[in-house]
């Protein structure tokens, strides 16, 4: 019985054990080039690791799944029905979770359809994958120490007066968003900075809210931008 698990699928259309591994180790290489480009192009506020994490892992699962399927209507529907139960009961929030999910789906699908050699390699690389996602903070970013929010009364070019103040304080400082709020006069601006003296953002804080046309300030450390 054991050695059935290891010798390929039982199923009608059998996939062998070697395909499965190669075809689910380089959707893990395409996803991590997607999670890269990701992760050096984004420049938002908003930044999720674990959002990465599932860039790279929902590759496998979608390869996974096709290797499952293979052409088999009704195990399609039978995915399907699943996915729309456990979208119906459960509202996830993280996109890791709802990759756990998927995860187990698709492995009970290849053991309920005898797909034994797909379901052992793909708990395998997985699992394997999920680990090493894990224990190396793939994802995690420090490109800057805080976000500060303001509102700026004054004219937009008395503005590098502003950037002025900033620079003597930060080695990097990144404009994110412009606001502007109708029937309300001046711009609400958000920066993202890379402090010289991290342990100085308080003094920072202080002069920026000193400074003539500054108002509404406030400052949110991202040590680690990694969830926010």
């Amino acid at each position: 019985m054991i050695e059935q698990l290891f010798m390929g699928d039982q199923a009608a259309d059998p996939v062998s054990f070697h395909a499965v591994l190669l075809g689910m180790l380089l959707a893990f290489l395409c996803g991590q080039v997607v999670a890269w480009t990701y992760m050096f192009t984004h420049s938002g506020l908003s930044y999720s690791r674990t959002y990465v994490n599932s860039l790279v892992i929902i590759p496998l699962l979608v390869s996974m799944v096709m290797m499952v399927l293979s052409n088999n209507l009704i195990t399609a529907f039978g995915l399907m029905a699943l996915f729309a139960i456990v979208r119906f009961r459960n509202i996830l929030r993280d996109t890791l979770d709802t990759c756990y999910i998927l995860a187990g789906i698709t492995l009970g699908m290849a053991c309920g359809t005898g797909r034994y050699g797909t379901a052992v390699a793909g708990l395998a690389v997985i699992c394997g994958i999920l680990a090493y996602l894990s224990f190396t903070s793939f994802g995690g970013r420090h490109r800057y120490d805080m976000i500060l929010n303001l509102h700026w009364s004054r004219p937009m070019a008395e503005l590098p007066s502003f950037m002025a103040l900033l620079n003597r304080h930060a080695r990097k400082a990144l404009c994110a968003s412009q606001r502007v709020h109708d029937g309300e006069s001046g711009i609400d601006l958000s920066y993202r900075l890379l402090l010289r003296d991290p342990d100085r953002m308080e003094d920072l804080l202080d002069e920026v809210r000193a400074c003539a046309g500054a108002s509404r300030v406030t400052g949110l450390s991202a040590q680690d931008e990694s969830e926010l």
